[in-house]
């Protein structure tokens, strides 16, 4: 799959915290259908065998609306369900390292805080950077806090997109507006919703106006 700094306008980030009677398949499809462009699946709790067989019945629902499928931290998961990248944190393998095992076609993202994480994952070969804290979050409690000068930083001192995570939801996220980044990660401000579709085209309608500023 051609990957362009566009995919990241409205990145997904899944969380089955919310689920209760819902499937996390239908959630991933009514956010994707609302305007979602990308999707990370982010498993922290299943066992390999279960977030391997979540992966693949999420990645079709990808291929289907031709939505790039991202898997959260598991190497051995992205590559068992050929899936279209990876996303490692600053403690998982190096891009490099990724590349090696994944192969020069697969889309991989890294985690940055500071503009010396940002450009080394540059440099070790990251298709985008995933940068954040940049509000409070309850999904990660373990997050550092970005600075909107950071940010502003980080997008200048790289040639990569760059997506912000952290906190961002419908009421802030137009406070990123001038910052550079290519796009927002959301958890809660999907997830979390009792209404997915009407959340994700509120969310999508602010992420055009932000990186149009």
């Amino acid at each position: 799959m051609k990957f362009t700094p566009d995919d990241l306008l409205l990145y997904a980030v899944t969380d089955r915290s919310w689920l209760g009677d819902h499937d996390l398949v239908d959630q991933v499809e009514e956010t994707i259908l609302a305007g979602t462009t990308i999707v990370q699946l982010r498993e922290k709790e299943l066992s390999d065998k279960d977030f391997l067989a979540e992966a693949v019945k999420i990645q079709s629902v990808c291929q289907k609306h031709n939505i790039p499928f991202i898997i959260n931290d598991n190497l051995e998961v992205a590559i068992a369900c050929g899936a279209d990248g990876i996303h490692v944190g600053q403690s998982d393998l190096a891009a490099n390292q990724v590349r090696e095992r994944l192969g020069k076609d697969k889309i991989i993202g890294v985690s940055a805080q500071t503009v010396e994480q940002a450009i080394l994952a540059e440099q070790m070969g990251a298709d985008y950077l995933g940068v954040g804290a940049v509000f409070s979050t309850s999904t990660k409690l373990d997050a550092s806090d970005v600075s909107f000068d950071t940010l502003k930083q980080i997008c200048k001192a790289v040639s990569i997109p760059v997506v912000a995570i952290g906190g961002i939801n419908a009421h802030n996220l137009l406070q990123l507006s001038g910052s550079g980044v290519n796009g927002v990660a959301v958890v809660s401000a999907i997830f979390a919703q009792n209404d997915i579709s009407k959340a994700t085209r509120e969310l999508r309608q602010l992420a055009e106006k932000m990186v149009k500023a």
